[in-house]
């Protein structure tokens, strides 16, 4: 959806809400997530462990989640976003597992202006689901974009 006219700060209205791309978190995504970050913990990678605990089994770190669905929505602003200002108001509902889809939608939720005239602030609510469309992330991302010029 990023494009040369769409992504500005005047194209967004509270109470927009945009789908974006679905993804399947696969066994590989898992394990090279955990090796990148260093996640050397028992929850993630040791099934047995895993099944010992109150969730039966594996789950990826919410870091993982969170990240794959900040890669989703960028294609609403690419060519426009300046700087992430804040994550806010983030929870986790349920977990993610290796072989789990999810999905994010993007709704506007606060816009202001900047002293800045060149750009403006925009509230984005990431509704992060998995594939039995189970809310399993929220969170709010205070994103500064670019104005469109005079």
């Amino acid at each position: 959806m990023a494009a040369a006219n769409f992504g500005y700060w005047e194209d967004f209205e509270v109470g927009q809400r945009y789908p974006t791309t679905s993804r399947k978190v696969t066994e590989e995504d898992h394990l090279q997530f955990c090796k990148l970050v260093g996640y050397n913990v028992p929850l993630f990678l040791d099934e047995e462990y895993a099944k010992t605990t109150s969730y039966g089994g594996r789950i990826c770190p919410s870091h993982l989640t969170l990240s794959f669905s900040t890669a989703m929505t960028g294609r609403l602003f690419s060519d426009t976003v300046i700087a992430l200002l804040a994550l806010e108001r983030g929870k986790f509902f349920r977990p993610v597992r290796p072989g789990d889809t999810i999905s994010t939608e993007v709704e506007v939720v606060a816009k202001k202006s900047s002293s800045d005239p060149s750009r403006g602030v925009i509230v984005f609510r990431d509704h992060v689901t998995n594939q039995h469309n189970e809310i399993v992330l929220q969170v709010d991302k205070v994103t500064l974009l670019k104005r469109r010029s005079d």
